[in-house]
């Protein structure tokens, strides 16, 4: 009998039942934890773009892509915050003076770098 692709390129199959299944192991990974912004894109993906989800998953490069997901958007996001609150002169001073208007204002920045982050890095 010949032989399949799937054995042709080192695959082997084994027996469950009157079924042979492919032994199908994915390659090893690194075991980085993904942050609230890789998580973020992961659902994305897999709501709106299953096909790239997939690829990914089954190829063993979703973690990786994740992890650089969430790393690039964490210093983007932390990056937009420290220019936001210089262009708008949120600083110490203001903290010291009034706690309660520093405190709604870099909410206000931090509102609006998150809409930004996901803007151009999570929804895309």
């Amino acid at each position: 009998m010949e032989k399949s692709l799937f054995e042709q390129m080192g695959g082997t199959y084994t027996q469950v039942g009157d079924y042979l299944l492919p032994s199908l192991i994915l390659p090893e990974q690194q075991d980085q934890s993904i942050g609230v912004w890789g998580q973020r894109h992961a659902r994305y993906l897999k709501q709106h773009h299953k096909i790239i989800y997939m690829n990914l998953l089954t190829s063993g490069k979703l973690n990786n892509y994740l992890v650089d997901i969430d790393n690039q958007a964490e210093n983007l996001f932390l990056q937009l915050v420290k220019q936001l609150a210089e262009s708008e002169d949120i600083t110490e001073e203001l903290k010291a003076k009034d706690q309660m208007e520093w405190v709604a204002q870099m909410n206000n920045v931090c509102n609006r770098a998150r809409e930004i982050v996901n803007s151009k890095l999570i929804f895309i």
